[in-house]
């Protein structure tokens, strides 16, 4: 009963200093879905995360409770979108088709694929491929440890964040992702890392870049295929 006790209270101390961090992932989130998603059903979703991560975490793996409640917080959330089948198919089919479209261009040439022959390769126009990347961007979230699980990553509503724990460690999944960043083009690497590091928003960095936000969506969600283009080669 003591130990039952200890561990209770143990459970309820990490949820209730890491509730802040809950609401921080889902504004963050937010600002890159549809009207029609709440934030307080993200939060909601996000606190049923945050408490499987408090029961589940093993501190004696290495890794800070805060880096692994966030990936199963956000995990969370995102499961809870696909259950909510608010992302048309055709933005599935359009993801999948910019992530090989990157992958058979960069095959080709041995470099980083460029935007117009990115278009080129989908048989688009230029403006028609950049709507594309908004429409992507703005509909579907390709969050960094999506990229380490299936092929279609949130297109797979079969793959499990167990799951991917499983199959790649965090600390070789960092490795490798640190590396496939590097590789980027200088623009979308300096996106993503304001993005996810330093936690700005499109409008943020937007002004930063001295760019629209608008094109900042089109550098963010084409950075993220990219990546995806590469994981999927490795």
């Amino acid at each position: 009963m003591i130990k039952a006790k200890g561990y209770y209270n143990n459970t309820s101390d990490l949820i209730d200093r890491h509730t802040e961090l809950v609401q921080k992932i889902a504004y963050h989130l937010i600002a890159r879905l549809p009207p029609s998603v709440i934030v307080d059903d993200l939060i909601q979703s996000g606190m049923i995360g945050l408490l499987e991560a408090a029961r589940n975490f093993d501190a004696s793996k290495g890794a800070s409770f805060e880096t692994f409640a966030g990936i199963r917080i956000r995990g969370a959330m995102l499961d809870e979108m696909r259950r909510g089948d608010w992302v048309p198919r055709s933005v599935h089919k359009n993801s999948r088709s910019i992530a090989t479209a990157i992958a058979s261009v960069e095959k080709q040439t041995g470099r980083d694929a460029k935007e117009a022959e990115i278009a080129e390769e989908l048989s688009l126009t230029l403006p028609e491929y950049q709507h594309m990347l908004r429409d992507v961007n703005c509909a579907k979230l390709v969050a960094y440890e999506d990229l380490a699980g299936s092929e279609e990553g949130l297109c797979n509503e079969s793959v499990s964040h167990d799951g991917i724990f499983n199959e790649v460690s965090e600390a070789q999944f960092a490795s490798k992702l640190v590396t496939m960043i590097k590789e980027l083009p200088e623009r979308e690497a300096l996106v993503l890392s304001l993005y996810y590091d330093e936690e700005l928003n499109l409008k943020e960095i937007g002004l930063v870049l001295d760019v629209s936000e608008s094109r900042v969506s089109q550098i963010h969600s084409q950075a993220l295929h990219r990546l995806k283009a590469k994981a999927q080669a490795v």
